[in-house]
């Protein structure tokens, strides 16, 4: 990986230039449609969806007159209810450089294919993806982020998973830029994730990604 010059260190987060420069590539996984993607170990993958399953099911989806709407328009408002503000953060970190590498697209969506088990499918995944550059768009990627990051860091274990996954997008192309290094900052300080875990976790998941 490129590491780039350490970034706030006042802030007791330790930058990817930090940590041990590993020489072995991330792994490489097929996911189910058998496309190539560097990404975190299945084991990870559990770990994180236990996380999520620990904290309870979110409560479902409220509407008017959900009769009026497709079995796919329904399932999609689920997703979103669930997992849009996880898709968003990664690509708001997929994104931060300027530039979406098609290694970071397929950890986003390999991450929330294992997330939900498989159900999710790819029209969702491009629907959020959609609707999450629209609102950058139309509000900013500063009012985005502080919105992605106020809605996660009321579930700890919600806002850790966003973390890792953040992480694991950032590290998708094996090139680390500046402004994803930032946006890891900004991210660990936003989502309440004290420095030392930030640290503990970020390690974890660059580890992982270095294995193999």
């Amino acid at each position: 990986m490129v590491r780039p010059e350490p970034l706030n260190q006042s802030r007791g987060l330790r930058t990817a230039c930090d940590r041990e420069v590993k020489s072995a590539l991330p792994r490489r996984y097929e996911d189910r449609y058998g496309l190539p993607m560097e990404f975190l170990s299945t084991a990870t993958l559990a770990r994180l969806r236990d996380q999520l399953r620990e904290r309870g099911q979110r409560p479902s989806m409220v509407m008017k007159n959900p009769g009026a709407m497709t079995p796919e328009a329904l399932e999609l408002v689920q997703f979103t209810a669930d997992f849009g503000p996880l898709c968003e953060a990664m690509y708001l970190m997929m994104s931060a450089d300027g530039h979406v590498s098609n290694d970071e697209r397929e950890v986003l969506k390999g991450a929330l294919r294992n997330l939900t088990y498989d159900e999710i499918r790819t029209h969702h995944i491009e629907a959020m993806l959609d609707a999450a550059a629209r609102h950058i768009a139309e509000e900013g990627r500063e009012k985005r982020l502080e919105e992605v990051m106020s809605e996660l860091r009321e579930d700890a274990a919600r806002a850790e998973v966003a973390l890792v996954l953040a992480a694991a997008v950032a590290f998708a192309d094996d090139e680390i830029a500046d402004e994803e290094n930032e946006m890891l900052n900004q991210l660990a300080e936003g989502l309440g994730i004290p420095p030392d875990r930030a640290n503990e976790l970020l390690d974890l998941a660059e580890a992982d990604l270095s294995s193999g």
